[in-house]
């Protein structure tokens, strides 16, 4: 499970992913499971919440900074980001990017 090591865990979900697929899991592990889609240049810049939260990319390519690294999270990828962590996410697609996120 990425929680209990890395922020991120390369090719969690099979690709092409599967979003019943990774509800089912999150759910399972307590998380809802919701889509964005995010153009070209999207930016989400310095964001904390008081909940953990989990990202998978269905579609496209994601950047994202967790407390100062950035790490790119392609199709199938699953990242970790804990309660309280400030984060920042980027669609670097030159194409819209269909992710999916959760809470617990």
């Amino acid at each position: 499970m990425a929680e209990a090591s890395q922020p991120l865990e390369k090719s969690k979900f099979q690709t092409p992913v599967d979003r019943q697929a990774v509800a089912a899991d999150w759910r399972g592990r307590g998380f809802s499971c919701d889509l964005f889609t995010d153009p070209p240049g999207r930016e989400w810049i310095g964001f904390t919440h008081d909940v953990n939260e989990l990202v998978t990319v269905l579609a496209g390519r994601l950047e994202m900074e967790l407390n100062g690294s950035w790490f790119a999270v392609e199709e199938g990828d699953e990242v970790f980001i804990p309660r309280g962590a400030r984060h920042s996410v980027r669609n670097v697609h030159d194409r819209t990017t269909l992710w999916l996120y959760g809470y617990d």
